[in-house]
């Protein structure tokens, strides 16, 4: 079993796949000011087993395309959508995030949270802009510096980690630069990292490491995310996940 099995049998039964919350979801879409009554058609991009979906789902008139390169994330999100009788507004789609098979101007709406990453911020906000409509929305969530200076066990640790990672006035810059007006930027509160998604991780841990016959590989994935963990707890003034909405000019 390779890393990447590893980390999809760790992670596939979790809630959220990444630091995030429902009322933070929530209120990304009332930043947006969308019109919830309007037939929207929305592409929610590295949606995992299907959180914010499920929640934007129920809020909104809309179709989606619920996009994850893991078969075995997008199976639980339908399992999850039909039991909350949501199925007949989601349509998903296993492929990558950089090999999209959308048509321009497809999309009233792109939303990604605790995603782009995977392809870089400038590469996603760049790439996915021809998919959205005149006027179209964007809200994606990035990690994000909170301080302009940083303890270097932490700027080392997040540098290696994802080189992209900057502060705020940085990324609302790439949003400009790209063709974008921001509207609105919030970051994520504690909880959403806590609550929402290293503690639920740990109390996993255990059954992970049964299942996986307490390899040395799964000890090493452990041992990888109590570091991230640990490093939040110690220094979590200085960074959390921002959350960005913006809106397509012309």
């Amino acid at each position: 079993m390779d890393d990447y099995q590893l980390l999809t049998d760790l992670h596939k039964n979790a809630n959220r796949q990444g630091p995030g919350g429902d009322a933070e979801t929530e209120k990304a879409l009332r930043l947006t000011m969308a019109d919830r009554s309007a037939p929207l058609k929305i592409a929610d991009i590295g949606c995992g087993t299907g959180a914010s979906t499920l929640v934007l789902a129920g809020l909104l008139n809309a179709q989606f395309t619920a996009v994850d390169f893991l078969q075995d994330f997008l199976e639980i999100l339908e399992e999850r959508a039909q039991n909350m009788g949501l199925s007949g507004k989601i349509r998903t789609l296993a492929c990558s995030m950089d090999n999209l098979p959308f048509g321009d101007e497809e999309y009233d709406i792109i939303w990604s949270e605790g995603a782009i990453y995977n392809i870089g911020f400038e590469k996603g906000v760049k790439d996915w802009f021809r998919y959205l409509k005149a006027g179209g929305l964007l809200v994606v969530s990035e990690i994000t510096w909170l301080t302009a200076s940083r303890p270097s066990e932490l700027r080392k640790y997040w540098e290696n980690e994802y080189p992209e990672i900057d502060v705020a006035s940085s990324k609302i810059g790439i949003l400009e630069k790209y063709g974008y007006s921001p509207i609105a930027y919030f970051i994520l509160p504690e909880h959403c990292w806590l609550d929402n998604y290293y503690r639920p991780m740990q109390g996993r841990f255990k059954d992970f490491l049964n299942r996986n016959g307490n390899r040395k590989e799964a000890h090493a994935i452990v041992e990888a995310e109590n570091r991230e963990i640990e490093l939040y707890e110690k220094y979590k003034t200085h960074y959390s996940y921002g959350v960005y909405v913006a809106r397509k000019l012309g």
